[in-house]
């Protein structure tokens, strides 16, 4: 399930330096809970983008600033924003995120109350996919500072991830009350799409997009999705049409690129698909670019390229938990492709103890059992996963199965 706590945290700093480090300044960089880590450097047509030349000026500001005072917090979380901006602009999470609970870590030490650091750890978290701690990270920052926008979005977030979605609606409600935003309306446009009211959905996912900032990255984002969900109810022109404006204004925004692959691929036109594909792999290191080429491969008939794409998102999953990134739903998605159903099963019900109200977590349960013939806890399962009557394409094609074979 997608989550929105990065772009609350791309938002809160407006600015979006390249170093490389030898193993001795590594040592030293970790030996020092002040030190700031580098900044990754960006490759093929991301390092071509407008704003990788003001990013590092930004950065080389900043490095010098603390070089000056080390104390100088609001530098320091000036560097926290710019870092999580890159990290969902590159997609380089594994490298990004300790990154930043190192930085953000480091203001903290001097300033134990830090209302930004606090809240901006807790968007770590959530990036993460490790929700509990990041609501609970989240309540401390509204106790902080009750009056801020931002630790209800990520209440929002976490709330939904956890599957407390009455709570979540209440976070969102609160939200928009202090602030209308894109962050404030996207989040309630999920809300309504977890309800199944896609006409509402599409209105707030719109109001969204008014409200960013024109090309920048959070509003493409929300572009992004306004295409998903016109995807979803199959009016694949008026998506075409999104992904398109965004790929005019942004032409290495990857998930557009994506979402074209995916168009190609519901047209069967596999060749593009792979195509478009391709181009997005090359752009960021985003495991479902290779797992939809997978699912290309599969559907195809070519078993063997799709396992072998199947396998290396396999290793980009791995890399990301090596990170601290918690990636069992994914793992168990991908299994289930895999027709590993019962390592599938393994990861899903990991998921399942630490959030076993979620309705997409009992989604894949609810499939596995349907795999294992168990009909009994399937149904169990279904009925969790549709709670909120979601018109989630997949749900309801699972559970139309499901429920013939009951």
């Amino acid at each position: 399930m997608k989550t929105l706590a990065n772009l609350l945290f791309c938002c809160v700093l407006a600015f979006n330096a390249c170093t490389t480090s030898t193993a001795t300044d590594q040592a030293a960089l970790n030996s020092d809970p002040l030190a700031i880590p580098a900044l990754y450097e960006r490759t093929g047509s991301l390092a071509s983008a407008t704003e990788w030349p003001k990013t590092k000026e930004k950065i080389a500001e900043l490095t010098a600033r603390l070089a000056k005072n080390p104390s100088d917090t609001k530098a320091r979380l000036q560097i926290a924003g710019i870092y999580l901006a890159e990290a969902r602009i590159t997609g380089e999470h594994p490298y990004y995120y300790p990154a930043i609970e190192k930085i953000l870590n480091g203001v903290l030490s001097i300033d134990p109350a830090n209302f930004e650091a606090t809240v901006f750890t807790s968007s770590v978290k959530m990036s993460q996919h490790k929700f509990a701690e990041g609501k609970a990270l989240a309540e401390k920052a509204k106790q902080l500072n009750p009056d801020n926008a931002y630790p209800y979005g990520i209440l929002v977030d976490a709330n939904v991830e956890l599957g407390n979605y009455e709570e979540a609606i209440a976070n969102s409600d609160k939200m928009q009350v202090l602030k209308p935003s894109l962050e404030s309306y996207s989040r309630a446009s999920y809300l309504r799409e977890i309800y199944g009211d896609y006409a509402g959905a599409i209105e707030a996912m719109k109001l969204a997009v008014t409200a960013g900032l024109p090309g920048s990255e959070p509003q493409c984002w929300s572009r992004n999705t306004l295409a998903q969900l016109y995807l979803n109810i199959g009016q694949t022109e008026k998506a075409e049409a999104e992904y398109k404006t965004i790929l005019a204004i942004r032409p290495s925004y990857a998930f557009a690129l994506a979402g074209l692959a995916r168009i190609a691929h519901n047209r069967k036109d596999y060749t593009t698909a792979l195509s478009l594909l391709d181009s997005a792999a090359a752009i960021m290191p985003e495991f479902s670019f290779h797992e939809q080429m997978g699912d290309i491969y599969a559907e195809t008939g070519l078993k063997e390229k799709a396992e072998k794409k199947y396998a290396e998102v396999l290793a980009m999953l791995n890399e990301d938990a090596v990170s601290g990134h918690s990636v069992s739903l994914e793992m168990s998605k991908l299994l289930i492709k895999m027709g590993k159903t019962s390592e599938a099963k393994k990861y899903a019900l990991q998921e399942y103890n630490a959030r076993p109200s979620n309705i997409e977590v009992n989604k894949e349960l609810a499939w596995i059992a349907y795999q294992e013939k168990d009909m009994k806890k399937a149904a169990a399962y279904l009925q969790t996963a549709m709670r909120t009557n979601s018109k989630d394409p997949e749900l309801l094609r699972r559970a139309a199965e499901i429920n013939r074979a009951l």
